[in-house]
C-alpha cells in the first residue's frame, strides 16, 4: 500500500531527529555563525545528491519562506564546464576538491552530502576543506561510511534505503533554512 511509504518515510525522519538533534541544533548554529562572519556555504554531492545541493543552495542564495538579502552558497555540481575540464584534466574524483581548493575560504562551512557516506569526490572535496581552514558537515545515510569519521559534524540518516535517507536530506536542509533566515530577520 502506498501509505506505508509515507509511514516509513516519517519513521526514518523520526529516528533521525531523535538521535541527531543536538547535532542538528549545532550545524544551524555554525552555519548562521559563517554567514554572520561574511563567510560561505560550498555544498556538493553525486547524482540526487548533486540535486539536493543545487536546491540547498538555491534556498540559501534565494530564499526560503522570508524576503531577506540573498547569502552566499554554491553548489559545486552546477558548472558543467568546471565539472567536465576537472573531470577530464584530474579524474572525477576531483571535481569537487578542485572547487572547493579554488573558491573556499578559512571560515566557510562545506557541507558534503553522501548517501552512502563512501563517495570518493565527496570525501577527497572534505579532506582540502579541512586543510584550508573550513568546517565540514556531512549529510550521510546507512552507518555514515568513511565520511562519518572525516567531517567535523555528521548528520547520518540511519537506513539502508536511499530513497528515505535523500527525504530525510531534503527535511534536514530545509530545517536549516528556516532558521537561518529567523536568524537575520
Amino acid at each position: 500500500m502506498v501509505k506505508n511509504y509515507f509511514k516509513e518515510s516519517a519513521d526514518v525522519k523520526m529516528d533521525f531527529i531523535i538521535k541527531n538533534e543536538e547535532n542538528l541544533k549545532k550545524c544551524i548554529e555554525i552555519i548562521k555563525n559563517s554567514l554572520k562572519n561574511g563567510n560561505k556555504l560550498l555544498i556538493c554531492g553525486n547524482g540526487g545528491s548533486a540535486a539536493d545541493a543545487q536546491h540547498f543552495a538555491a534556498e540559501i542564495v534565494g530564499r526560503f519562506k522570508l524576503e531577506r538579502k540573498g547569502f552566499p552558497a554554491i553548489a559545486l555540481t552546477t558548472d558543467t564546464s568546471i565539472l567536465t575540464a576537472i573531470g577530464n584534466d584530474y579524474g572525477f574524483n576531483k571535481i569537487f576538491e578542485r572547487q572547493v581548493e579554488a573558491l573556499g575560504k578559512e571560515g566557510d562551512v562545506l557541507v558534503g552530502i553522501s548517501t552512502s557516506g563512501n563517495s570518493e569526490n565527496v570525501i577527497n572535496a572534505v579532506n582540502k576543506a579541512k586543510e584550508m581552514g573550513i568546517y565540514t558537515v556531512g549529510l550521510l545515510g546507512k552507518d555514515g561510511g568513511k565520511l562519518k569519521n572525516i567531517v567535523d559534524l555528521s548528520l547520518t540518516v540511519d537506513s539502508s534505503n536511499t530513497a528515505r535517507i535523500q527525504e530525510c536530506h531534503l527535511t534536514i536542509y530545509h530545517v536549516i533554512c528556516e532558521e537561518v533566515e529567523k536568524e537575520f530577520m
